[in-house]
C-alpha cells in the first residue's frame, strides 16, 4: 500500500524588484526638466536637438567631446545674455526687441518710418526704464548656472564625458537637478524680473504708441512679473 508523503508546504517570499536601470536616468531628466521651464525656451530646444548628434548617443570620440563643450559653452552664453534682452509692443501691434545698457535700453529692429521717434525725450525717457540693472546681473549668473547644471543633467553629456562614473558621481548627478531646480523656483519666486526677454514664451508688453510723429506712452498694463 503506498502511503504518499505529506510535506509541509513553505512559502517563499518573492524576491525584491530589482530596481529598473532607467529610474535613475527617469529622476534626471525629472530634475532637468523642472530647470529647462525657467531657461530660455529657444536655447533649450536647440541644446536637447543637437547634444544626441553632437555626442553620438554618449558613445564619445575626441571630436564628438570638442563638439559638445562648444555647443555647452555657446548656449550657456546664450541663457547669461538672454537675460539682459526685453521687448514692448506698440500699438500697432510691433513688436520692439533690444538689450538692456546701463544708461538705457538698445532697440534692435528699429525700422526707418519710427526711428525718428527714438530720439524724442519722451521716448528716451521710456526706454530709460528698461536699462539694466543689478538684479539683471544677478539673474544672469543663476541662470548661466541653472544650464550648466541642466546640460550636466544629460545622459548623453554624462555617458560621454564620465563614462564610468563611480557611485558618488552618479549620487550627484541624480540629486543636482532636483535640488537646483527647487532652488532657482524659490530665488525666481522671490526674485520675479519683468523682463520678456528673447527666447522666452512670455508675450511683450504694451510700450510706446507711435501716432503720427507724435509718441504717447502707454500704461504698462501686462507688467506681471514673470519667473524666468
Amino acid at each position: 500500500m503506498s502511503q504518499q508523503s505529506s510535506l509541509p508546504i513553505i512559502d517563499t517570499p518573492a524576491p525584491a524588484p530589482a530596481p529598473a536601470k532607467g529610474s535613475r536616468r527617469a529622476k534626471v531628466l525629472a530634475g532637468a526638466s523642472n530647470l529647462a521651464n525657467l531657461l530660455p525656451t529657444g536655447t533649450v530646444l536647440a541644446f536637447q536637438t543637437l547634444v544626441p548628434s553632437f555626442t553620438d548617443g554618449g558613445s564619445c570620440l575626441v571630436t564628438h567631446k570638442y563638439l559638445t563643450e562648444g555647443l555647452i559653452i555657446l548656449c550657456a552664453a546664450a541663457c547669461f545674455f538672454s537675460s539682459f534682452t526685453d521687448s514692448f509692443l506698440d500699438k500697432k501691434g510691433k513688436i520692439y526687441y533690444g538689450i538692456a545698457v546701463p544708461k538705457g535700453f538698445y532697440v534692435f529692429n528699429i525700422d526707418h518710418i519710427h526711428r525718428d521717434e527714438f530720439t524724442t525725450v519722451l521716448m528716451k525717457d521710456y526706454l530709460r526704464s528698461y536699462r539694466l540693472k543689478k538684479m539683471d546681473l544677478i539673474r544672469a549668473l543663476v541662470s548661466l548656472v541653472m544650464f550648466l547644471i541642466f546640460a550636466l543633467g544629460d545622459a548623453n553629456v554624462q555617458d560621454c564625458f564620465w563614462p564610468k562614473a563611480n557611485p558618488n558621481m552618479k549620487a550627484l548627478f541624480m540629486n543636482l537637478p532636483l535640488a537646483s531646480g527647487l532652488f532657482s523656483t524659490f530665488f525666481f519666486s522671490i526674485f520675479p524680473t519683468t523682463r520678456r526677454g528673447i527666447g522666452y514664451a512670455d508675450s511683450p508688453r504694451e510700450g510706446p504708441n507711435f501716432d503720427d510723429h507724435h509718441v504717447s506712452v502707454l500704461p504698462i498694463a501686462n507688467s506681471t512679473p514673470n519667473n524666468k
